[in-house]
């Protein structure tokens, strides 16, 4: 115990004194595995970045890995980027805190803004809380050496992250990522002046992008909007929450940029409010749940549509009032249907062409829907999957432009959307203004968006999916039960049925086994830093398991696509409840393995 605090109280050379005073009880109090837990492992890159629980130690977000981290990142800034002291850095900030710790997402901020400033860096730092989206904007419109957003998104309110993007102005993906933490590790001794928070005020590299980049964003909303007189004179009302986080202010003037008036506010909830007081979570994506305040104030109001950002505003979530009472919460699968199919009418209105048709791209994660694959299979268009999680997409984005192609819409399952390519990043603050923009559009040919979802399946075939998950905060215990699957029936022999159905395919990105391939390898890359196994099963239906990259849990996806005109919609869903059932059931064992179940 005295020699981990020990390590820890010498990597401090001006500690911080909440996160002392924590340090100082744990050993007290004899906590030898809490100890070793915060104290004997690092964070690595996730889907989205470096996230944990803010307090002490170095497995922990708190003022001392923000700086490592950030020393780290000037490292290898300073090794790849030669004009990194003209080109400087973008950080941005959300609305997190917690006074356990002293940790704040703007005190983090400008630690990290400290540390490039003593290296005479200059920092685009943001003077107030915005959206995550803006940071990869503002990288782009600088032409920044690269971005950091502190923010934990849609996490529990005990977590903060870190999250960074590279100067193509998407996250940064491998190598990147190890070797940024490699040179964290390398730079764990804080530099002096790396605790002088002060500089922020003083120093003379400091600029100040809010005014600017809010301004850009806006107009540059004008490329994804394409009915603002039509949205004028539109009778639909709306209400907007943002999640006590930051998106209230900016989704006001994304509605007024389209040419509406601005959404009714939750009032309870557009504030800022670390505490998330009025949500049992913070994550929208959780459904009708924690929505509960919004679709009151809606029904008062007589608002048709609610969109609802999550704290920091990449990720969207909507629903719509039904004309015989109740609500139509969109999954994230759904939405992507809607979206997708608008902003392929959109770009066929303005490229009548086909020929325009061969350099235009859709991407998707590929837990996600395949209804993009459809759209593209009759429409004519590219469609292509990534990894699960934004930074592979965006990455892709990056790639496809300088071909000259261009990417015109791109989602995640878990809510995230893209409308055209202005963000390499998901963008909730964007999204709520398109989705405005169509429903409003649709209301003029006494259309829901429901209704236009059906009209979608009926086009393009019915996709059905199904997300559930299990929380599980023992990581050894993951390992085990993905070693299982991997030797279910025998050493390296994947099960060969799941309840009732048999499995004819199955991939496993982890560890790059394909058995539908003739090589038995992966298309997609490895990923071997997290788990993942797909299973395609002899009725049609796929179903993926895989680790969160956010969070302590393990995701179970499941969908079946119909082909075009198919029906047998009921027995459909039937098979799909079954088989994501008997997933779970089977091989996660919650009960055996000690899971919260939890479905979306």
């Amino acid at each position: 115990q005295h020699w981990m605090t020990g390590v820890y109280r010498s990597a401090l050379e001006q500690p911080n004194p909440q996160t002392w005073k924590q340090m100082e009880s744990l050993v007290r109090e004899g906590r030898v595995v809490e100890l070793r837990r915060r104290l004997c492992s690092r964070m690595t890159f996730g889907t989205a970045g470096l996230r944990a629980e803010m307090g002490a130690g170095f497995a922990c977000i708190n003022d001392l890995t923000v700086i490592q981290s950030t020393q780290g990142m000037y490292k290898y800034l300073a090794k790849y980027v030669p004009d990194l002291k003209t080109r400087g850095l973008v950080v941005g900030f959300d609305t997190r805190a917690q006074t356990s710790s002293g940790c704040t997402s703007e005190r983090l901020a400008r630690l990290t803004a400290a540390v490039m400033f003593c290296k005479d860096v200059p920092v685009y730092l943001f003077s107030t809380y915005v959206p995550t989206p803006f940071v990869p904007y503002a990288v782009m419109k600088y032409g920044a050496a690269a971005g950091v957003m502190i923010t934990a998104s849609h996490n529990r309110k005990e977590d903060n992250g870190y999250k960074v993007y590279w100067h193509n102005g998407a996250q940064i993906s491998s190598p990147h990522d190890k070797e940024i933490l490699r040179c964290i590790e390398e730079s764990s001794e804080p530099w002096p002046e790396s605790w002088n928070e002060d500089l922020v005020e003083s120093s003379l590299l400091r600029r100040d992008p809010l005014e600017d980049v809010s301004r850009w964003y806006m107009e540059e909303l004008n490329t994804i909007c394409f009915h603002r007189e039509l949205n004028a004179m539109s009778p639909l009302k709306f209400v907007h929450s943002s999640f006590h986080g930051v998106g209230h202010n900016y989704v006001q003037r994304a509605f007024q940029q389209f040419g509406f008036p601005p959404p009714i506010p939750v009032p309870e909830q557009k504030d800022p409010d670390p505490d998330f007081s009025t949500v049992r979570c913070p994550n929208p994506e959780e459904g009708e749940s924690v929505l509960e305040l919004s679709l009151r104030l809606a029904e008062r109001e007589e608002a048709r549509i609610v969109v609802a950002t999550d704290p920091d505003a990449d990720r969207l979530a909507v629903a719509e009032q039904n004309d015989n009472c109740g609500w139509k919460v969109f999954t994230g699968n759904e939405l992507a249907a809607l979206l997708g199919w608008w902003m392929l009418f959109n770009w066929k209105e303005a490229h009548p062409d086909p020929a325009d048709t061969e350099r235009v791209y859709m991407l998707a994660t590929t837990v996600s829907s395949k209804i993009l694959k459809a759209f593209a299979c009759i429409e004519g268009f590219h469609f292509e999957e990534t990894l699960p999680g934004f930074k592979w997409i965006g990455n892709r984005i990056h790639e496809l432009k300088k071909t000259g192609k261009e990417v015109i819409f791109s989602f995640e399952e878990s809510i995230g959307f893209l409308c055209g390519n202005m963000v390499l990043d998901k963008d909730g603050v964007s999204t709520a203004a398109v989705v405005a923009e169509m429903a409003a559009y649709l209301h003029t040919k006494n259309l829901s968006l429901k209704q236009q979802l059906i009209n979608i399946y009926e086009i393009y075939g019915y996709h059905i999916s199904r997300t559930c998950y299990v929380i599980c905060n023992d990581p050894p215990t993951i390992h085990k039960i993905f070693s299982r699957l991997r030797n279910f029936g025998g050493p390296s022999v994947y099960p060969e049925s799941c309840g009732d159905y048999c499995i004819t395919h199955i991939r496993d990105v982890t560890t790059g086994y394909d058995s539908s391939q003739p090589d038995k390898k992966c298309v997609l890359p490895l990923s071997r830093n997290s788990q993942m196994v797909t299973f395609t099963f002899q009725n049609g239906i796929v179903a993926t398991l895989r680790t969160s990259g956010t969070e302590p849990k393990i995701k179970c996806y499941t969908e079946f696509c119909a082909a075009p005109g198919e029906r047998f919609v009921s027995s459909i869903k039937e098979d799909l409840r079954k088989v994501t059932a008997a997933l779970v059931e089977e091989f996660l064992e919650p009960d055996k393995n000690n899971l919260l179940r939890r479905s979306v």
